[in-house]
């Protein structure tokens, strides 16, 4: 029996803790649109909004884009190296 006292009374504290925390987590980006642009009070916030979008858009292509050409850089480097280290006889052998 005291066990399930014990339990019950973590979850009622629990509950507690997430009503008293539901105006914290009420907050979220999609409040962007509840706030004017023409509200010179709000006009940083909707930017702030605006630039992070962005910034979380562009990310993925310019990481993808990163490593792409630093693949591709690598593998012609070491293309051009070994091109450079083994002489083509091809060329003497037929003469």
């Amino acid at each position: 029996m005291g066990r399930f006292l014990n339990n019950l009374l973590q979850v009622v504290i629990a509950v507690l803790v997430m009503l008293v925390l539901v105006q914290i987590a009420n907050a979220c980006p999609t409040c962007k649109e509840g706030l004017s642009e023409n509200d010179p009070q709000h006009a940083s916030l909707v930017r702030g909004y605006f630039y992070s979008i962005l910034f979380m858009m562009a990310m993925p292509f310019v990481i993808l884009g990163t490593f792409g050409s630093f693949a591709y850089i690598s593998i012609r480097k070491a293309q051009s190296s070994v091109g450079q280290a083994v002489p083509d006889n091809s060329v003497d052998s037929a003469v």
